[in-house]
């Protein structure tokens, strides 16, 4: 099989992953990454391609005449054209769940630095010498025991940052458009405003869809607490970012954490990225990426292959 990987950088970095197993199944063929120009040649003879952002449109898969099976390295598809690849006959198989622990690690490491203030007391390290106690108390810290999180998407990682929480002693309540009550023992549903307006924490691990799209707005933002904090590790459009921006700077939330945008990587005039608020913490969309993490999604991509030319396509999406 002609194996062509698009965008190889987006799974390793400075070859601290091997991709050598992808070589068992044929001729394996590397590009760190791929412009939208590059593709058609890149894919002309390929018979499987793996892609995690690269775009296979429409023209690009009907110009790919030996195309037999795409792979997300990635648990989303949006960018493949599902439909010109069911109208070629072509399969389409994704990685789900290899995330799971990193993202909801990262999520609460957002929650632990609010809590803690850690990173803004490490920035001040010189400060300490000229403190006239012992200690400082310039950014007082809080414990999570007995706070109340909010999860807007409780699938698995959702579930996970749960279990998390519950550890610490917190409450947690997850979102349920029809608030009807979940039954003895588990985690209780609330509708969006009563989770907006209860919650010390809310967290974002839904899908974005049409009707989550800017979810957190500036209506739904004006009813959290003004000592809330938000953390999204799941699609930056789930939040307007302006709106996000102004309720920083106004002061009627109390931060947030951040690893998604709403453009990858971020437009240079994007309010967020120039906000000097305390409490705003940005990773580079990093949550997902362990080492651990891409070793599964290194290990499902194999699988994947494996399975479909077994005849048993796993993770199929098409």
């Amino acid at each position: 099989m002609n194996i062509t990987f698009l965008d190889s950088s987006t799974l390793h970095h400075k070859n601290d992953l091997d991709l050598s197993p992808l070589k068992q199944f044929g001729d394996l063929t590397l590009y760190e990454t791929s412009s939208i120009e590059e593709i058609a040649t890149r894919i002309a003879d390929a018979e499987i391609v793996i892609t995690n952002k690269a775009v296979l449109n429409k023209e690009l898969i009907e110009g790919a005449k030996n195309l037999k099976l795409i792979l997300s390295a990635a648990t989303g598809v949006n960018q493949i054209d599902l439909e010109a690849a069911k109208a070629h006959d072509i399969t389409v198989c994704n990685v789900a769940g290899y995330s799971t622990p990193s993202v909801a690690q990262h999520a609460f490491t957002f929650l632990l630095n609010f809590a803690t203030s850690i990173p803004k007391l490490d920035s001040e390290k010189q400060q300490w010498p000229q403190s006239p106690i012992f200690t400082r108390l310039d950014y007082p810290a809080f414990d999570l025991q007995g706070k109340t999180l909010g999860i807007i998407g409780l699938g698995a990682i959702g579930k996970e940052v749960a279990k998390i929480a519950q550890a610490f002693g917190m409450n947690v309540q997850a979102l349920n458009s029809s608030a009807s009550s979940a039954p003895s023992g588990e985690i209780p549903r609330v509708n969006l405003e009563a989770l907006l307006k209860t919650s010390d924490v809310i967290s974002l691990h839904c899908p974005l869809t049409e009707e989550t799209k800017h979810l957190i707005n500036r209506e739904s933002l004006s009813m959290m607490k003004s000592t809330a904090f938000l953390i999204n590790t799941g699609r930056g459009p789930l939040i307007n970012e302006p709106d996000l921006a102004e309720a920083l700077d106004k002061g009627i939330i109390a931060g947030a954490g951040l690893d998604v945008l709403s453009v990858e990587p971020p437009a240079e005039d994007n309010p967020l990225i120039h906000s000097q608020h305390p409490n705003l913490f940005i990773t580079p969309h990093t949550a997902w990426a362990t080492i651990e993490a891409r070793h599964r999604l290194l290990d499902g991509l194999v699988e994947n292959i494996k399975n479909y030319l077994a005849g048993c396509p796993s993770n199929q999406v098409v």
